[in-house]
């Protein structure tokens, strides 16, 4: 089975498969991709790391044997990864799975990351490690709300989007103005303005026709039981050793963005000794709960979005009545 030939004007058909945490989506990508010509890129901020596998719900082997994931598993936590960087490797692996006439399934709850494949994003100045190391000292003497008060004197409109712990998104605004002396706002102004900024314009357009899928089961107390039942399963599978082995290397910190991933974050707190076992759990199933409630938010401002119940006997067929198979499948 092969897609069917696309006339030379048109963009090749891309599948977005989106939805919160816990909601069902790997087990949808999997049935699809045993019956058609799809390939599964993995659109997930923590599945990319090695060793944080527990906590990320990374697909078990025999998973990735029947459907295999790319971007999963290829850097070390204590390597940084950005959304360009997502962007970039993602559109290399779809034209890959296009050039071989097969569909790209993108499926992930790192809603940042679909965003920015889909629109590109302002392409700012590269980091710079030595700011980059200031600014944490500073943060760890201070507390990440004095930086958040020292970017809204330099950059008010970064600030004010920003909320005052958000560790990582005021290091990356300060680390900009401090390397370059232009705020951040203003580096995403000049992309909406298409007039760059010194280390190029705006991204070049999506080259392909996404459909928008998103799965969620339609009942939100369901969706918080599968969370924590899930969190209390990787408990039991390991997922305490897992992190205390991360902490035990000695070269990463609770700063980094793989261990501020949720789940990550709570467990190293409890081995520092900030959070009792029984905290961290609770903590634990409550972050995640809220991490997918911004997901959800996210989606529902999503454009052309078919929204479909995870728990739906009938979801597959919903879904190839979604996908237009006399053009997509043949």
């Amino acid at each position: 089975m092969t897609v069917s030939a696309q006339q030379p004007e048109e963009k090749p058909w891309c599948i977005f498969l989106m939805g919160p945490t816990a909601s069902g989506k790997t087990a949808l990508a999997v049935e699809l991709v045993q019956r058609y010509p799809m390939d599964i890129i993995s659109v997930d901020s923590a599945l990319i790391y090695k060793g944080m596998d527990i906590g990320s719900a990374k697909p078990d082997p025999e998973t990735l044997r029947r459907a295999p994931h790319r971007l999963i598993d290829f850097l070390d936590p204590a390597e940084s990864y950005s959304a360009a960087d997502f962007r970039t490797d993602a559109l290399r692996e779809m034209a890959e799975i296009s050039a071989r006439g097969r569909i790209p399934l993108l499926v992930g709850g790192t809603m940042l990351y679909f965003k920015v494949l889909l629109e590109g994003i302002a392409e700012l100045p590269p980091a710079d490690t030595a700011v980059r190391q200031q600014l944490l000292a500073q943060a760890a003497q201070q507390g990440w709300p004095a930086l958040h008060a020292e970017l809204a004197r330099v950059d008010p409109a970064a600030a004010a989007r920003l909320n005052p712990n958000d560790a990582q998104r005021l290091q990356r605004a300060l680390e900009v103005f401090r390397s370059t002396g232009v705020p951040l706002s203003e580096w995403h102004r000049r992309q909406q303005a298409g007039g760059g900024g010194g280390w190029g314009g705006m991204a070049a357009a999506f080259p392909y026709r996404p459909i928008n899928l998103a799965v969620c089961p339609a009942d939100r107390k369901v969706l918080h039981q599968r969370i924590a039942e899930r969190f209390h399963q990787m408990l039991n599978e390991g997922f305490y050793d897992e992190v205390k082995s991360l902490y035990e290397r000695g070269d990463l910190s609770p700063d980094m963005p793989s261990m501020r991933a949720v789940g990550y974050r709570q467990a190293w707190d409890c081995l520092d000794g900030k959070l009792s076992y029984a905290e961290m759990v609770e903590r634990g199933i409550i972050a995640t709960r809220q991490l997918a409630k911004r997901q959800i938010t996210w989606l529902r401002s999503w454009k052309d979005l078919h929204w479909l119940d995870s728990l739906d006997p009938n979801l597959l067929e919903k879904v190839l009545k979604i996908l237009p198979a006399d053009d997509m499948l043949s």
